[in-house]
């Protein structure tokens, strides 16, 4: 007894993917080939995409008629293939449309570098890695942050971003256990904004959290939403990046209370790879076991890059210190290194 037709149909489709497969891998490497223009900048990248998106099609194209095998050509000939190529290449191409759109993201806004502590005010597709060491004011205990709550950044639309940070790992030199902090999350709405040239400015709306997933005193214990209004402004070599958002617990509000942060950052441009910068830090409390209570950081800093590394990967490099400028504050003095990956 042969096998039943649907058996044989189900052999073909599955050797007509795996052929697809193959035959598509190398495509996916050249769809990374955007050359970044040398406005570059640490987090927020301008790709040249217009010329480098034809090179990386005609090279996926190239790949796949080299590539293809005897098989995959006989298939061909039975007309099966014709009906299966479209939804293949389809599934292929997903890597160079977002690529495209991260290129038309950037395109549309200015490129301010990325502050030490302030949001970055533009949507940005990187990974970022922090880490800090503070003095705390109760005990004088040393803890060193290793994330810092920065993390993944991704644009999957050219007027959002979404970033997931992983949990920070918290080392106490002394006292407290040492131990993971909370999730933390940010999405950014790109609401007004024109390049360089065009009005230099973006205008957002950023809505963020933390999830508690960390055990006290390395977690809040609680979760945090924080919905945030966003400004920047060019003005020739300077730049200015201004957020306010309101901290607001999800439980726990008698002991942590409500915020307001206010952050603004100024930096100056040199050349396009250095960027020296001041920014102020405010923190209110309204409620809680802080009510009433407001500290001030005034964090002077450097960022350098961005540098490439390979296709469109690039590295930049930051440091800062936030020095207290009000009377009340939970820590003195906090060094802040900073790892950028724009891509």
């Amino acid at each position: 007894m042969g096998e039943p037709a649907w058996t044989t149909q189900l052999t073909r489709v599955l050797f007509l993917i795996t052929v697809a497969v193959l035959a598509r891998s190398p495509g996916i490497m050249a769809q990374t080939g955007d050359t970044p223009c040398a406005h570059d900048v640490v987090g927020s990248t301008q790709a040249c995409g217009n010329a480098s998106t034809a090179r990386a099609v005609s090279s996926v194209n190239e790949s796949e008629s080299s590539t293809a095998t005897p098989e995959a050509s006989n298939q061909a000939s039975t007309g099966t293939s014709n009906q299966a190529s479209p939804g293949a290449s389809n599934q292929g191409d997903w890597v160079q449309r977002w690529m495209r759109t991260v290129d038309e993201a950037r395109a549309s806004q200015p490129h301010f570098v990325a502050p030490i502590v302030t949001t970055h005010v533009v949507l940005v597709e990187q990974y970022r890695y922090d880490i800090s060491r503070q003095q705390d004011g109760v005990g004088g205990i040393v803890t060193s942050n290793y994330g810092a709550s920065r993390g993944l950044e991704i644009i999957p639309t050219t007027r959002l971003e979404i970033g997931i940070s992983p949990p920070p790992y918290l080392v106490h030199q002394s006292g407290p256990p040492d131990g993971f902090g909370d999730l933390a999350f940010q999405v950014k709405f790109r609401a007004f904004s024109a390049p360089e040239g065009k009005g230099d400015y973006f205008i957002g709306v950023f809505f963020g959290g933390s999830i508690p997933t960390g055990s006290s005193p390395n977690g809040l214990g609680h979760a945090m939403l924080f919905p945030t209004l966003a400004a920047a402004k060019g003005v020739g070599p300077l730049d200015i990046q201004s957020t306010i958002a309101a901290g607001l617990p999800a439980t726990g509000t008698d002991l942590l209370g409500r915020t307001i942060l206010f952050n603004t950052a100024v930096d100056y441009r040199i050349k396009g790879k250095v960027w020296p910068m001041v920014e102020l830090n405010s923190t209110s409390w309204s409620g809680g076991a802080l009510d009433g209570k407001k500290e001030v950081f005034l964090t002077p800093g450097l960022v350098v890059g961005a540098f490439p590394i390979a296709e469109r990967l690039h590295l930049g490099l930051g440091a800062g210190v936030q020095i207290a400028v009000t009377q009340f504050h939970r820590y003195n003095h906090r060094w802040i290194a900073s790892i950028r990956l724009p891509f």
